[in-house]
């Protein structure tokens, strides 16, 4: 049974990191017309404040489940250290993020490149936390 929670947890996962980078996608194109002075593509800002809660809430499910499937098949919490540290930096991330968005209130607020830069260390994080379950995985 524990075998069958790993993929369903490897999967949701995979699920969620393609949600972020298409999340990603979303502030970049927003990013790039606000800094061009172009037209704000409004589909993708509302699309982008829509769905931001709704990962950070993922991600933390998905860590959570992480932790949980380790106890119960190890009973060691730090069984997978480094799988472990780097998701929890990406829920601490996360949270941050989240934080710094709900200050974003204006065109030249202070907050969005903050918010932008650990945008992209969640992105690399995911990425690299990936590789690291794949290697528990197989």
């Amino acid at each position: 049974m524990i075998e069958y929670l790993r993929i369903v947890h490897a999967l949701f996962n995979a699920l969620v990191a393609v949600l972020f980078f298409y999340q990603g996608w979303l502030g970049l194109t927003i990013r790039r017309a606000r800094r061009s002075h172009a037209s704000i593509p409004l589909a993708a800002v509302k699309r982008h404040r829509k769905i931001g809660p709704v990962l950070v809430s993922l991600g933390g499910l998905g860590f959570l489940i992480g932790m949980i499937l380790v106890i119960i098949d190890t009973g060691r919490i730090l069984f997978y250290p480094l799988h472990l540290f780097i998701g929890l930096t990406i829920v601490v991330f996360l949270i941050g993020t989240f934080l710094i968005s709900r200050r974003i209130r204006r065109p030249d607020s202070p907050y969005r490149t903050p918010h932008f830069i650990l945008g992209i260390c969640i992105l690399l994080l995911y990425l690299f936390q990936s590789f690291l379950g794949l290697g528990i995985l197989f």
